[in-house]
């Protein structure tokens, strides 16, 4: 009786037009259901038709009308079986098929990616192009793609890899605009999370995903932007011509506990609440701890007060992390206890095989997270605890706040996920997205065509910068540069002040070709003369910044124990290891190409510090080794694979794609000589490698 009680519930809502509450109270229901395991009614197929959540739908107790929808709404994504999307789902795949260009916010439990993967199946495409935040979101698109499409497209996720006759790509923004001038046909540009396009959200990624939105755009057939929490967006110069569409269409219930009214603000209270959640939830908790100093302390407490859980694959895992990081690692002792750590700065393969041992069973129970979580992954749980109110150092906003509750729960495995509140959350607001021109992106924009759409001043820094720029190279070479996309540093004002320096100082720019030479202290001199060039990036001083890249340089000979006594001296942990590695690669790396750039124009000497860039952006390991961590491969087990001879990684001819050929033709010989979790490692990683059917055959 109660059953049918709550489907008249159901029922009055949608007859009153109320269907976002009607879906909830089903989701409730349904989720009653796998608890109580009472039997699906033909009423409760009704309803779940009637909300639009197809795939919930049970064929064994539905009536033929419910069957037809089942099977109506099924499509290829790829798999070895067609599945049924929900209705919204099929109608943005509707209007992608027609040729529409969408911009569409959508709840985190949405299910985007199967339509991307049904645009993929049903249109075959020759070029579809995905922009994702982070490098780990995009190792786990990739992993998505690879199983099931790799037989047909070539899937690149690096900037130095040639094309194929049909290709996805999946690039963070930074790497896609290498793209731009090698891509000459693209039917769809994706991208995920384009809210980052604005400062408001994301100031440091903006400018490079402006860019790649303006100048892939221009040669895109179809556009797909994707955000979650959207209310509107501005007229702007990026989406004009493309429909918005927002859906509020959940398939998962939100349960909210407002136990920071409780708690007032009490932090030994907060850490009893939290540690009574986790004692009493058998099942995975998310903890946003909001900034590396939270994460810190959650770590420490949870490391003080919650036992080792026995696990014998969680104490491997903190075995092989003592032997190749560091044995006094906070990380090391909290795995014991069933406790991972995701943030921003780890290395993309200790980042994915936590989220990997989160997924199985007798992996990790909880993980710690920044905002990392919800940007440089798609998993969820059935409890988020919100540990922090804050962003870093900013409170969080409403956006941000919505965005990490909507990790909680998934479909058909938790149909009601609970929201922990141990800080007072943001007050509700609508976001209107405000797109528009950073100043650093000034310097690709044409003034002309963008008139308006740029303010005054805007238009007045725009011919500034190209009137000196041309003055300082010369119009003809100004020009290559910028058709080129030679400049990785998107900030033009940092841009023109190196080449003014260049230009004016000539002399005190002479000596850039010692970054070649294999004497580390000859280094000295122009890594303190670049470094100061972008004040108050390095995150240290700079003697220690130069210094730990000294120390980084026998990254490939050494280990990281034996790197981190020798940092010892200047203060540096394996935490700030992780932190001046990353800026290395990518801000120090991209600094060093600019300044090569300008000072072959404006020097002329001859000097060329390529093979000094290649080495600064792969940590100084063998390129092929810095790119496999992103498949999921440490380095440490790379070295091992280099030392018995399967593989050559110091050949410098030896490319990702054929790395990867190479690995996967001696996968048994090399499984069969690994043992510990080098080869739980490894059979991840060649699990990551493996076609939808090889995966079958496997698990078979």
């Amino acid at each position: 009786m109660e059953v049918f009680e709550a489907c008249g519930q159901i029922s009055e809502l949608l007859n009153s037009g109320q269907e976002t509450e009607a879906r909830n109270e089903l989701i409730k229901l349904l989720d009653r259901q796998t608890r109580e395991a009472f039997s699906y009614t033909p009423l409760i197929n009704h309803l779940i038709r009637e909300t639009g959540l197809y795939p919930y739908l049970d064929i064994e107790t539905a009536s033929w009308e419910d069957r037809f929808i089942h099977e109506a709404f099924k499509v290829d994504i790829g798999q070895s079986e067609p599945v049924t999307l929900h209705r919204e789902q099929s109608a943005v795949l509707r209007q992608l098929l027609e040729g529409t260009n969408l911009a569409v916010s959508a709840p985190t439990s949405f299910g985007k990616s199967f339509v991307i993967d049904a645009y993929i199946s049903i249109k075959k495409p020759k070029n579809v192009l995905i922009i994702v935040p982070t490098i780990a979101l995009t190792d786990e698109t990739r992993r998505r793609l690879q199983k099931k499409f790799s037989t047909t497209y070539k899937i690149i996720t690096t900037s130095d890899a040639p094309l194929s006759e049909r290709n996805l790509f999946v690039f963070p923004q930074e790497r896609a605009i290498h793209y731009c001038n090698i891509i000459q046909d693209l039917d769809l540009l994706v991208i995920d999370e384009f809210y980052k396009a604005s400062q408001s959200f994301d100031k440091e990624r903006a400018p490079a995903l402006v860019r790649a939105m303006l100048k892939l755009g221009k040669i895109a057939k179809q556009r797909y932007y994707l955000a979650p929490n959207i209310t509107s967006i501005n007229d702007n110069p990026f989406t004009k011509d493309m429909i918005f569409l927002k859906l509020d269409f959940n398939t998962v219930f939100l349960q909210k506990y407002d136990l920071y009214k409780k708690i007032l603000k009490d932090e030994d209270k907060k850490s009893e609440y939290l540690l009574g959640i986790l004692r009493n939830k058998k099942t995975r908790s998310l903890i946003y701890a909001g900034s590396y100093s939270n994460v810190d302390r959650v770590a420490n407490l949870l490391n003080a007060s919650t036992p080792e859980i026995g696990s014998d694959l969680l104490n491997s895992f903190a075995g092989w992390l003592s032997k190749n990081y560091d044995r006094n690692w906070k990380l090391t002792s909290l795995i014991k206890r069933g406790t991972g750590i995701h943030t921003g700065q780890l290395h993309r393969s200790l980042s994915q095989i936590q989220v990997h041992l989160f997924e199985v069973e007798n992996g990790l129970h909880n993980i710690i997270s920044t905002s990392s979580i919800i940007e440089g992954v798609n998993t969820s749980a059935e409890n988020v605890i919100i540990w922090s109110n804050k962003n870093g150092r900013p409170l969080l906003n409403d956006f941000t706040y919505r965005n990490i509750i909507g990790r909680s729960g998934r479909m058909f495995r938790h149909f009601v996920g609970n929201v922990y509140i141990l800080e007072s959350p943001p007050s509700p607001k609508d976001t209107q997205l405000e797109l528009g021109f950073p100043d650093e992106v000034l310097g690709d924009i044409d003034e002309q065509f963008y008139k308006k759409d740029l303010t005054t001043e805007q238009v007045a820094k725009i011919v500034s910068y190209k009137t000196e720029m041309t003055k300082l190279l010369g119009s003809e070479i100004f020009a290559r540069l910028q058709a080129e996309n030679s400049f990785m540093t998107s900030d033009v004002s940092l841009l023109r002040d190196i080449a003014m320096d260049m230009f004016e100082n000539k002399q005190a720019w002479r000596g850039l070709a010692y970054l070649n030479s294999p004497d580390i202290e000859a280094w000295d001199r122009m890594l303190y003369k670049i470094l100061r060039l972008w004040p108050g990036v390095w995150e240290s001083t700079y003697t220690s910044f130069v210094g730990f890249i000294k120390a980084l340089s026998r990254n490939w000979e050494g280990s990281i124990p034996e790197i981190l006594d020798e940092l010892d001296g200047l203060n540096i942990g394996v935490d700030q290891f992780f932190k001046l590695e990353r800026l290395a690669t990518y801000k120090l790396a991209a600094l060093l190409n600019d300044v090569n750039i300008l000072q072959k124009e404006i020097i002329r000497e001859g000097v060329d510090i390529s093979p000094f860039i290649a080495r600064v952006s792969s940590g100084f390991l063998p390129s092929c080794v810095y790119q496999l961590e992103e498949y999921g491969l440490p380095r440490m087990i790379s070295k091992k694979l280099h030392a018995s001879k399967l593989i050559n990684f110091n050949d410098h001819e030896l490319t990702l794609h054929v790395a990867v050929e190479q690995l996967l033709k001696l996968q048994d010989r090399t499984l069969n000589q690994t043992e510990g979790f080098d080869r739980y490692i490894l059979e991840y990683f060649f699990d990551g490698l493996a076609t939808q059917d090889q995966a079958k055959d496997k698990k078979g």
